[in-house]
C-alpha cells in the first residue's frame, strides 16, 4: 500500500469542517491561509450560522454532516462538533474515503473509538486525534525539566472553571459531553504523557441542579496509580459552585519539585527556586493543522497517534466506571 503522501496528489485538498465554533474558525484561517488547502463546504447545528460562517471562508453551507462526507470536493474532514456525534460521523467520512481529524475525544465509547482506528486503518487514511495540549509551552516546560527533580513520586493537576452563570449549552450535559474526564480528556492525556502508564484508577464525580440531563456544576476527582509506584490526583470542575479558577500542575521528586500555576512555572530545588519560561500559547491550532498538511503533503510524522488519545480514554473510561461502582478500576 502506498504512504498517505504518496496518495495525495498535486491538487488542493478540500476540506470539510462539521462543526462552526472557536476551534473550527481557527483551523478554517489556517486551512485558508495554506496553498495546499481550501475550506470547500461546512455544516453546523445553526442554518444561520452556518451561512455565516461559510460566506466568511467563502465555502458551501451543508445541511447534513452526512451530505458533507459524502461530496466529491472533500478529501479531508474535520470534526469539532459535539462529542456524542462523533462516532457516526467519523465512520461515515472514513467509509467515503476521507481523511479524518477529530478534536479529542474520538469517541465516548471505547469499542467506537477501536472501531475508528480499525477503520482508518483498513481504509489506508490518516485518523489524527488532536491533543495540542501536548505542545503547548506549559507541557513543554514539565517535560523538559522532569529531570531535574529526580524520581517522581506523586503529582496533582487541578483545572476548575467558574461560570456564573453557567451556559444551557452541550458541554454542560451528561449524554452531549460524556463523563467529565473524557470530554475533557486532555487533562489525563498530558497526565499519561508525562508520566507513564496506569495501574489503577478511583474516582469520584458530583454535579448541581441536574435538569434533563442538564447541570450547572460538576467535580470530577480520580486518583491515578501508575506502574511506576506514582500517585496522581486529576480535579477537573466547572460551573456555578465555584469561585475561583485553578489552572495548576505539579510534580513532585525525590530532588525537587515542578509547579505551574497559570502562567508561571517555577522549579524547586533544596533552598533554590528557579523561574521556568513558558513558550505562548497562542496559534496552536495552527500550528496543529499545518503538522496535518505537513504530513499529507510530505509524510512529517505527527506529533501524536490515535492509539495514544485511546489510552487515555481507557483511562478516562475506568474513572467513569470507577465513580459510578464505588470502587477502584485495574487496568
Amino acid at each position: 500500500m502506498s504512504s498517505l503522501s504518496e496518495q495525495v496528489n498535486s491538487q488542493v485538498l478540500g476540506v470539510g469542517l462539521v462543526g462552526t465554533g472557536y476551534v473550527s474558525k481557527l483551523r478554517s484561517e489556517t486551512f485558508s491561509a495554506d496553498e495546499r488547502s481550501r475550506v470547500v463546504a461546512v455544516n453546523g447545528r445553526s442554518p444561520e450560522k452556518t451561512e455565516e460562517f461559510s460566506q466568511n471562508c467563502r465555502a458551501k453551507p451543508i445541511s447534513s454532516a452526512q451530505e458533507l462526507v459524502a461530496r466529491a470536493d472533500v478529501d479531508l474532514v474535520v470534526l469539532a462538533n459535539i462529542n456524542c456525534d462523533r462516532y457516526e460521523i467519523g465512520k461515515a467520512a472514513l467509509n467515503a474515503g476521507k481523511h479524518l481529524i477529530v478534536e479529542y475525544p474520538l469517541a465516548l465509547d471505547l469499542r467506537e473509538a477501536e472501531h475508528l482506528m480499525a477503520l482508518a486503518a483498513e481504509r489506508g487514511k490518516l485518523l489524527h486525534v488532536e491533543h495540542i495540549e501536548l505542545l503547548g509551552g506549559l507541557h513543554q516546560g514539565l517535560k523538559e525539566n522532569l529531570a531535574h527533580i529526580g524520581k517522581p513520586f506523586y503529582a496533582k493537576y487541578s483545572t476548575i472553571a467558574p461560570q456564573h452563570p453557567a451556559p444551557r449549552k452541550w458541554t454542560y450535559n451528561h449524554k452531549l459531553f460524556g463523563f467529565p474526564l473524557m470530554g475533557a480528556l486532555s487533562r489525563v492525556h498530558r497526565a499519561i504523557d508525562l508520566l507513564g502508564e496506569v495501574a489503577s484508577v478511583s474516582c469520584q464525580a458530583q454535579y448541581w441542579d441536574v435538569d434533563g440531563g442538564f447541570y450547572t456544576a460538576c467535580l470530577c476527582t480520580a486518583q491515578l496509580k501508575f506502574t511506576s509506584g506514582l500517585v496522581a490526583e486529576i480535579t477537573y470542575g466547572k460551573g456555578e459552585t465555584f469561585w475561583e479558577g485553578v489552572n495548576r500542575f505539579e510534580i513532585c521528586g525525590e530532588q525537587g519539585k515542578i509547579v505551574f500555576d497559570g502562567d508561571r512555572g517555577t522549579l524547586f530545588q533544596k533552598a533554590e527556586q528557579t523561574d521556568i519560561q513558558l513558550g505562548s500559547r497562542r496559534g496552536l491550532f495552527a500550528k496543529d493543522t499545518t503538522m496535518i498538511l505537513d504530513y499529507l503533503t510530505d509524510g512529517t510524522p505527527l506529533y501524536v497517534k490515535p492509539e495514544a488519545s485511546f489510552y487515555a480514554l481507557k483511562v478516562a473510561d475506568a474513572a467513569r466506571i470507577s465513580a459510578e461502582s464505588g470502587k477502584t478500576v485495574f487496568l
